[in-house]
């Protein structure tokens, strides 16, 4: 599967100057809602997620999503995996649960999220499932943007990458872009302004 042909067939292969959510900018931006807006491309994306998933042998009891960008992938991985799914969501900021969502007690998880950048998000779905008694026995994503280190596709972390290295993350893909921090954004000092992905019709 070439994922870079889904997400431009899908014009989700967005070029500009973007804010992402991490703080930083780059100069291409993924859209993955424009792909999961299709259920039957965004069923056919996660079975083969979850093949992945399979093939190396991960036993997992449910699937956690952050919210808001993770919750198609999410649920439509938990579907093809016949899984129960969750999701956490930030109130003032802070990630929690909600919404009467309860973790057993050993309750093996998947965090799964549409794009995985540094991992920050994922891994904060990830602390606040082990505060409640559960276990992160891996990370899912139909994308990896080049940071983390993904255990199908056998790519290293890069330093700013957050996820633990005892845990393994699974994609369909990855994409390499640069991303910068504000103060040495080349297209900000072109004069450019950054737009939060989700503005301006993006």
């Amino acid at each position: 599967m070439n994922l870079e042909e889904v997400y431009k067939d899908c014009k989700a292969y967005l070029e500009g100057h973007f804010l992402l959510s991490s703080g930083k900018h780059s100069q291409f931006y993924l859209q993955s809602a424009k792909v999961l807006e299709n259920p039957a491309l965004a069923e056919k994306l996660c079975k083969e997620l979850a093949k992945i998933i399979s093939s190396h042998l991960v036993e997992f009891d449910s699937i956690c999503s952050p919210a808001l960008g993770g919750i198609l992938a999410g649920y439509e991985l938990a579907r093809s995996c016949n899984k129960r799914f969750i999701f956490t969501e930030r109130v003032n900021g802070d990630m929690t649960l909600r919404r009467g969502f309860e973790v057993k007690q050993g309750e093996k998880f998947i965090i799964c999220e549409d794009i995985i950048t540094t991992g920050g998000s994922a891994l904060e779905s990830a602390k606040i499932i082990e505060n409640l008694g559960g276990i992160v026995v891996g990370f899912a994503a139909l994308a990896n943007r080049g940071f983390c280190a993904v255990k199908n596709l056998n790519t290293q972390a890069k330093t700013n990458a957050k996820l633990p290295d005892n845990i393994p993350l699974f994609t369909l893909g990855n994409f390499d872009f640069e991303i910068y921090d504000s103060e040495q954004c080349p297209l900000c000092k072109q004069g450019s302004k950054a737009i939060k992905p989700g503005s301006r019709g993006n």
